[in-house]
């Protein structure tokens, strides 16, 4: 008898070919990233601060604006009424120097509305710092914020409010430390003042005698019970546009309690620290013909 036939034999299952790595980024989406590269030759991006190029801001520029913000008042000539009641509470997170000041020129006149996710986020944590004493100030009050009023043709050259993004922030970081806070756009300029920028500190009092009013009803209180007001500002240069602010807001009864900006000017014969720690500027090389 002869033995079955033998089983075909099974030939092994071949593995599957290895699986190919990812492609990078770059090869993934070599359009975006040839556009991309063709956008910086074109429009080059750079840190506003220090110019570091490729970034949008340094990490050392950046740091400049990470406080704690502090009391700056003093340093202002115009907040001092000279009326025995003590100058308006001013914080700021950082002098308006250096990096700093060219981080907040290229934010506020040079279109560089992508540094609002720089400024406003440390001007909310400015506002966290400041909130215990405004608490207090406020003595169970609800808070608006207010905006420091632009001109006109200023907010048509820089083709928005910029300070608004600061009202936002700052009521935000009040919220989270447990302060009531609502942004309103109380004040307004009228007239046909110029904007402050390059003007001294006599000259812009005078530039903003009268200019600066309140919109109507919109800080009065149901109970009559003088509003709590916590002004916004980029800038504290002479104090002017504050103080002009605080008496258009207190001939209508509200009780402006304090103010918060970006950035102040050292007073005069102020020796600031030179910053160390940021990158050497970009050098451009040009190249000749022929």
């Amino acid at each position: 008898m002869r033995p079955p036939p033998a089983a075909p034999a099974v030939r092994p299952a071949e593995a599957p070919p290895p699986a190919r790595p990812p492609a990078p980024p770059a090869e993934r989406s070599w359009p975006a990233g040839w556009l991309r590269e063709l956008g910086r030759l074109v429009v080059p991006v750079a840190c506003p601060g220090c110019g570091a190029l490729d970034v949008l801001w340094c990490a050392g520029c950046a740091a400049l604006l990470d406080g704690p913000a502090s009391r700056v008042e003093g340093a202002a000539p115009r907040p001092d009424r000279l009326d025995g009641v003590p100058p308006l509470p001013v914080w700021a997170l950082a002098a308006y120097t250096g990096p700093v000041r060219e981080l907040v020129v290229a934010w506020k006149d040079r279109g560089r509305v992508d540094l609002d996710r720089l400024v406003a986020p440390r001007v909310g944590a400015a506002a966290r710092d400041a909130a215990p004493a405004v608490r207090e100030a406020c003595r169970g009050r609800r808070l608006l914020v207010v905006g420091a009023p632009s001109t006109g043709a200023s907010r048509r050259s820089r083709g928005r409010d910029h300070v608004r993004a600061l009202t936002r922030a700052v009521a935000a970081g009040l919220r989270d430390a447990g302060v009531p806070a609502d942004v309103v756009p109380a004040l307004v300029r009228r007239g046909r003042g110029r904007d402050q920028v390059g003007l001294g500190a006599r000259a812009r009092a005078r530039n903003l005698t009268g200019s600066v009013a309140v919109r109507r009803g919109v800080v009065e209180s149901p109970d009559g019970t003088p509003a709590a007001v916590l002004l916004v500002d980029d800038v504290l240069t002479t104090g002017s546009t504050l103080a002009a602010a605080e008496r258009a807001l207190e001939g209508v009864g509200a009780d402006v309690v304090g103010a918060l900006v970006v950035a102040a000017t050292p007073p005069p014969g102020t020796v600031t620290r030179p910053v160390t720690d940021l990158p050497p500027p970009p050098v451009y090389l040009a190249l000749g013909r022929g």
